[in-house]
């Protein structure tokens, strides 16, 4: 825990220091607006969602409203909050993966060996995330239908919870990984190995995610951290990929 967390104080510092910061603010700047968008929207609609689902709500079981209501909405808001993070991510990830890039060589004296250039690696960095998308949707929704069956939604937070580290870790060690030819299945299999570097990490940076604003300027923190955190603990990995 002390490491990743390290890591996220070290890596903010380093982002907001001088020769870092101008690649900051480009990020800051769109999710910022995407921020707003998507609040002005959810605010707009929630109480219509909620209205929706529980008039689905069979007539038989309307007497247990008072339980499936807070249910429903604690339903909603994960549902709001991985689409925002989803969202923020896809907008973002052509300048994350550049300021990792830069974070690199400010932390370790040597460039990735990523040797694309600008317009390449912004392209590549969103196929890469509809990489991640493809990924991270069916196992979403698999732990939304288990949230909903008996005794199964008993574990289900914690289920949540272990889910949202193991994203948020795949989301921004990516960034590092990427820039240094580190194929997704091999990424996957390298955070595997360091389970719990990888899970302490990720539940840092899922604990950032929830500080409402605050992590719009923490979150590029949490870039050059999994620069730091790569360096640390994946690096010397040999290609885990079958062979």
């Amino acid at each position: 825990m002390l490491d990743a967390f390290s890591a996220l104080s070290r890596g903010t510092r380093l982002v907001y220091g001088r020769g870092l910061r101008r690649y900051v603010f480009v990020p800051i700047v769109v999710n910022l607006l995407v921020y707003a968008a998507m609040l002005h929207y959810v605010l707009a609609n929630f109480g219509l969602w909620l209205d929706g689902w529980m008039a689905m709500v069979p007539g038989w079981l309307a007497w247990l409203s008072w339980l499936i209501w807070p249910l429903f909405v604690i339903g909603l808001v994960l549902i709001v909050f991985f689409t925002f993070t989803l969202v923020t991510h896809l907008i973002a990830a052509p300048f994350y993966g550049f300021l990792a890039a830069k974070v690199e060589v400010v932390a370790t004296g040597r460039p990735p060996l990523d040797d694309r250039g600008l317009a390449r690696t912004a392209v590549d960095a969103l196929g890469r995330e509809l990489v991640k998308l493809a990924y991270i949707l069916p196992r979403m929704a698999l732990l939304f239908v288990i949230s909903w069956i008996p005794l199964l939604n008993l574990v289900a937070p914690l289920l949540w919870l272990a889910f949202s580290a193991w994203i948020m870790a795949i989301t921004y060690l990516d960034y590092p990984m990427d820039n240094n030819k580190v194929s997704f299945a091999d990424m996957r299999r390298r955070l595997a190995a360091r389970w719990w570097p990888t899970l302490s990490y990720g539940g840092w940076v899922t604990l950032i995610t929830w500080i409402p604003l605050a992590n719009l300027f923490l979150l590029p923190g949490a870039v050059a951290a999994a620069v730091l955190m790569w360096e640390r603990h994946y690096r010397g990995q040999c290609d885990l990929s079958p062979h």
